[in-house]
């Protein structure tokens, strides 16, 4: 991996993002997931971050990501379930059809895990064999 450069600093900075779905509602597939790769590959371009691999299942999704040290994870995660459940239901309204999600399609909670131990190579590959949807 290369390194990146700010202003007064070069950084390498990676997280494993893992979103699910509200109550783990199986609503996804291929088609929507290639939608919400978009989706939060925009979000993640104004926060100068970078989705380096993307994949999910029914009930979740995966991210790899490079950020910069001025962004604060937390904010970066927010805004990507903010916009995607929004973008998704825009693009996909059949996304939010049991009435046990109330219209929400992530839960509250996500798992953030800094990656820099294991190699990339390794995390990429656990994301790219992920059992997705077709």
């Amino acid at each position: 991996m290369e390194l990146r450069k700010g202003r007064h600093c070069v950084f390498m900075l990676h997280a494993h993002l893992i979103f699910i779905t509200k109550y783990r509602g199986k609503v996804f597939n291929g088609a929507q997931l290639a939608t919400m790769r978009g989706v939060m590959a925009g979000v993640c371009e104004k926060f100068e971050a970078e989705i380096q691999e993307f994949n999910g299942e029914q009930d979740h999704v995966h991210l790899l990501i490079t950020y910069p040290p001025k962004v604060a994870l937390s904010k970066l995660v927010n805004s990507l379930k903010g916009v995607s459940s929004r973008k998704m239901k825009h693009y996909h309204p059949e996304l939010i059809k049991p009435a046990y999600m109330k219209d929400a399609l992530w839960s509250p909670s996500y798992f953030a895990g800094s990656v820099g131990g294991a190699p990339l190579e390794v995390l990429k590959q656990y994301i790219e064999q992920q059992d997705r949807p077709h």
